[in-house]
C-alpha cells in the first residue's frame, strides 16, 4: 500500500503578526511546496528547504502549527518531530510550515548605558551576528582587533548620574584578550554616529551610546574626562593624541549637542596589550537580541561567541551574570514578577476553571509557596490514571531560592502525567506538608492512594497524617543512597553495586522467599548492610510485604519529565516559568489525545506489548480444576489462579495488574478474553478519558498586572547563594564513590605510602 504523501507548504521571509484573541498568522514572504510522507528523513527535507530558500540549514528553524491550534508553535527538530507533524496532518492534503532564518547582520541594541567605574570598561555593547547558539561563526566574518576601544574613566566623582545598577552588577570583571588582524563588518555602520561640531543627541545616554560606536568602528580608545548627566568630554586614550570631543546640554532642553571635537588622531589606534575588564551589563547588552531569538542560549555558547566575535575570552559566570541581566531586561525583572502572583493565581482560576492556584508569603511579605494544578490534570488523574502518585523535588536555577515540587500520575501507557505542582522557597518539612494538603484538597478520589515517595523530608509522617488510607511506598532509589551513605565499612565501588543489585531484587521479589533470599546474599557482605536493610521497613518498599498497589514502580523519579521542563524555564521568573510548564503540560495533553485518536487496540500500545510477551510464555502449561473458580497450572512451577479473584500464586497478576500467564492459560482454558481480565486503567477508553480535557492558555501573562489594594504584596524570597545547585539526579551508582586502594597490597581505604603491611 503506498504512503500517503503530505504537501508541506513551507514559507519564508514574512512575519507572525498577532491576532485580537491570540493567534497567530503569517504574513508576506514566499512559499514553496514539497512532497513529505513519514518515510522521509529530517535531515533531507533541512536540505530541500535550504537549496530552496538559499540559506544555511545552521541559521534555519522549523515551525508549524498544531491543526486547531494557531496560538502555539511546535518546533521541527528531528525525524521524531517530523513524523509527528505528519501524524498530525493525516486528515489533511497540505500542511504549513514556516521556515524561520536568521540573517548574519549586527542588530539594534539597547540603549541602556553601560555603566561606569574607575577602572577601564568596554565602550561598546557591539552586537554579534545572529546564528544559533554553538555554531561557529564562519572565519570569512572579521573581528574587532585588539585595538577595540575601551572607556577609561579618570575621575570616580564623574559616574553616570542616570545608572542605578546593584553592586554585583556594576562591579568590574576581569578578562583575557586575543588579537584579532580585522575589525568585525558589523562595527562599520557605526563609522558615521558621529559627525562634529553641532551634531544633536536626544540625552546624555544616547551620546555616550553613539561615542562608543564611533570609537569600535574606528577602532581607537578613549577615556572620559568629565561625564555627568549635563556633559561629556573624552580624549583619546594615547597620551599625546590630540583627538577630543566634549559634548553639553542645550539650555532649557534635554538635547545635548556637541560644543567640540578635534577628529585628528596621531597615534594611529592605541596598541594595548591586555588588561581589559568588562561588565556583566555590556555582555547582557551584547546578546541581548540574539537571546530573544534564542532563550535557551547557553553560557558557554557566550563564552564561545563572545571570544570568536571580540577576542575577549569570558569566564562561565560573566556569561551567566550576563545572561540573567539580558533575561531580566527581555523577560520582565524577576522581582516584579513576584508581585504578579496575585493576579497570577486569578488568571489561572479564570481561564481554567475548576483549577487551584494557590499562594502564600511570610510576615515579612515575601514569597514563601505557590501550588498549582490545572482542571485538566485533575479531571484526568480522576477519570483515567491509577490511583498512584509520584513526589520528587527538583532544584531551581533561578535569581532566588527556590525549589519546584511534583506530584505526578503513570497514565494507561505507562507515561508521565502531570498532577500538580509547586514553587517553594525550600525544601522543608513543612513545606511538603503543605503541598500535601494542598493535594489532598484538590484531589477527589475515593480509592485508596498509593504514593511513592522519599522517606525522609517528613513525608513519611506527612503521607500518613493527610491521605489517611493511602500507603506509602519508598523510592527505592533514595533508599539505596541511605544505605551506601549510612555504611560505615570500607566497600569497594564493586561490593556496593553488588548490594545495591541484591536490594533492588529484594524489592522486586515476589515471594516473601524470594526476598529473604535476596537479602542473604547481601548477609553475606557485611551484617551491617543485612541490619541496616530489615531494620527500613521492607513493608514500605518490598513487593512481597507491600499492600498497595504500586504496579512494579520502585522509584518517585517517574516525573524526570517536569526536571526537563524545569530546566527549560529555570532561568525566567517566576510567572513565566509557570506559564512555560503550563504550556508544555497543555502541548503534551493535546498530543497524546491527538496519538491516541489513531489507536485501534483495545489496550494502551504498551500494554497491548506486555499482554502479547505473556501469551508467549504459556506454551504446553496443565490446567487443572480444583473448586469453583480455583485452578491449578502445572508447568516449570506449579501455581494457583483465583479467577474471581484475579490472584495468582506467582503474584505477577497483582505486581501488574495485567494477567500473568498462568492466569492467561486458563483463561483460555475457560475459553474467555484476557483483554476482560486486565485493569481498567490500562484500556484505551481510560488513556482518552485522562486526556480528554485541556489546559486553556492564559493571555497576556507577561503583561504589567493592574495593581489592587485589596491584593497581597509579595516580594521576592532570599536571593539563591553562588554557585550551581545539584540538578543531576543521584543513581544508586553515582554515591558509590572510587575507593582508594593500595597499590601494595590492594586493600582499600589506604595508599602505599600509608601500608602496614610488612615488605
Amino acid at each position: 500500500m503506498a504512503t500517503k504523501k503530505l504537501i508541506a507548504l513551507c514559507q519564508s521571509g514574512g512575519e507572525f503578526v498577532a491576532e485580537k484573541d491570540g493567534s497567530l498568522s503569517y504574513r508576506g514572504g514566499d512559499a514553496r511546496a514539497i512532497d513529505i510522507d513519514d518515510q522521509t528523513k529530517f535531515i533531507d527535507f533541512k536540505m530541500e528547504v535550504e537549496e530552496m530558500f538559499n540559506c544555511s540549514m545552521s541559521t534555519m528553524s522549523i515551525k508549524y502549527f498544531v491543526p486547531g491550534n494557531r496560538k502555539t508553535l511546535v518546533t521541527v527538530a528531528n525525524d521524531k518531530d517530523l513524523k509527528r507533524m505528519i501524524k498530525f496532518h493525516a486528515d489533511s492534503i497540505t500542511a504549513d510550515v514556516y521556515i524561520i532564518v536568521e540573517d548574519i547582520v549586527a542588530p539594534d541594541i539597547s540603549n541602556m548605558p553601560a555603566s561606569r567605574s574607575s577602572r577601564t570598561t568596554l565602550s561598546e555593547e557591539v552586537p554579534l551576528f545572529d546564528q544559533p547558539p554553538g555554531v561557529v561563526n564562519d572565519t570569512t566574518q572579521p573581528s574587532i582587533p585588539l585595538e577595540s576601544p575601551f572607556d577609561i574613566v579618570d575621575d570616580t566623582n564623574h559616574i553616570d548620574a542616570d545608572i542605578d545598577l546593584p553592586p554585583d552588577i556594576a562591579s568590574v570583571l576581569p578578562i583575557s584578550v586575543i588579537p584579532y588582524e580585522k575589525h568585525a563588518k558589523g562595527a562599520e555602520q557605526w563609522q558615521n554616529t558621529i559627525t562634529g561640531v553641532g551634531q544633536r543627541f536626544s540625552g546624555v545616554a544616547e551620546f555616550r551610546e553613539s561615542l562608543r560606536k564611533y570609537a569600535i568602528a574606528h577602532q581607537f580608545a578613549f577615556k572620559y574626562k568629565k561625564n555627568d548627566s549635563r556633559r561629556v568630554a573624552a580624549k583619546c586614550k594615547v597620551e599625546g593624541c590630540p583627538w577630543r570631543i566634549h559634548a553639553s546640554r542645550l539650555s532649557t532642553t534635554e538635547l545635548i549637542s556637541i560644543k567640540k571635537m578635534n577628529p585628528t588622531h596621531t597615534c594611529g589606534g592605541p596598541a594595548l596589550t591586555g588588561g581589559y575588564h568588562a561588565t556583566s551589563s555590556w555582555v547582557a547588552s551584547v546578546i541581548k537580541e540574539k537571546l530573544k531569538v534564542f532563550p535557551d542560549y547557553k553560557p558557554k555558547d557566550i563564552v564561545n561567541d563572545i571570544k570568536q566575535e571580540y577576542g575577549i575570552q569570558l569566564n562561565y559566570s560573566q556569561a551567566r551574570r550576563g545572561k540573567e541581566i539580558a533575561f531580566g531586561q527581555l523577560q520582565g525583572s524577576y522581582k516584579d514578577a513576584y508581585s504578579q502572583l496575585p493576579s497570577l493565581c486569578d488568571r489561572i482560576m479564570e481561564t481554567n476553571p475548576g483549577s487551584v492556584a494557590t499562594f502564600t508569603t511570610k510576615e515579612d511579605s515575601s514569597f514563601h509557596r505557590l501550588f498549582i494544578s490545572f482542571h485538566a490534570s485533575l479531571c484526568g488523574f480522576v477519570k483515567g490514571c491509577r490511583p498512584l502518585l509520584f513526589l520528587d523535588s527538583i532544584p531551581l536555577k533561578s535569581k532566588y531560592q527556590g525549589m519546584l515540587l511534583t506530584a505526578t500520575a503513570a497514565d494507561g501507557d505507562d507515561g508521565v502525567f502531570p498532577v500538580a505542582f509547586a514553587v517553594v522557597d525550600a525544601e522543608t518539612n513543612d513545606n511538603w506538608y503543605w503541598f500535601l494538603l494542598q493535594l489532598k484538597s484538590a484531589v477527589s478520589t475515593s480509592c485508596p492512594l498509593t504514593v511513592i515517595a522519599d522517606r525522609q523530608k517528613g513525608l513519611r509522617e506527612s503521607i500518613s497524617e493527610i491521605f489517611e488510607c493511602s500507603y506509602h511506598g519508598y523510592c527505592l532509589r533514595y533508599l539505596t543512597e541511605e544505605l551506601v551513605r549510612d555504611l560505615k565499612g570500607q566497600f569497594s565501588r564493586e561490593v556496593k553495586r553488588i548490594m545495591i543489585d541484591d536490594l533492588y531484587r529484594a524489592a522486586s521479589a515476589p515471594k516473601p522467599e524470594d526476598f529473604h533470599a535476596c537479602v542473604e546474599s547481601i548477609k553475606m557482605i557485611s551484617l551491617e548492610a543485612y541490619n541496616w536493610v530489615m531494620q527500613s521497613e521492607p513493608k514500605n518498599w518490598a513487593n512481597s510485604f507491600f499492600n498497595g498497589a504500586r504496579y512494579n514502580h520502585m522509584t518517585s523519579n517517574f516525573g524526570e519529565r517536569f526536571y526537563s521542563w524545569a530546566s527549560d524555564a529555570h532561568e525566567l521568573p517566576i510567572t513565566r516559568m509557570v506559564d512555560v510548564i503550563r504550556g508544555k503540560i497543555m502541548e503534551l495533553i493535546y498530543t497524546r489525545r491527538a496519538d491516541s485518536g489513531r489507536w485501534l487496540t483495545r489496550l494502551t500500545p504498551s500494554m497491548e506489548e506486555k499482554l502479547e510477551k505473556e501469551s508467549l510464555k504459556v506454551g504446553s502449561f496443565q490446567v487443572l480444576l480444583t473448586t469453583g473458580s480455583i485452578f491449578e497450572v502445572q508447568g516449570e512451577s506449579t501455581e494457583v489462579v483465583d479467577m474471581d479473584r484475579w490472584d495468582c500464586s506467582c503474584k505477577g497478576w497483582q505486581l501488574t495488574g495485567l494477567p500473568c500467564c498462568h492466569a492467561i492459560a486458563v483463561i483460555r482454558c475457560i475459553e474467555q478474553s484476557p483483554y476482560d481480565y486486565c485493569s481498567r486503567y490500562f484500556t484505551t477508553e481510560s488513556y482518552r478519558l485522562t486526556y480528554a480535557e485541556s489546559v486553556q492558555p492564559i493571555p497576556d501573562v507577561d503583561s504589567p498586572m493592574q495593581k489592587d489594594a485589596s491584593q497581597a504584596l509579595v516580594t521576592p524570597p532570599p536571593r539563591r547563594p553562588p554557585g550551581q545547585p545539584t540538578t543531576k539526579k543521584v543513581t544508586s551508582q553515582d554515591v558509590m564513590k572510587r575507593q582508594l586502594q593500595c597499590s601494595r597490597c590492594k586493600g582499600f581505604g589506604h595508599n602505599k605510602a600509608t601500608c602496614k603491611e610488612l615488605l
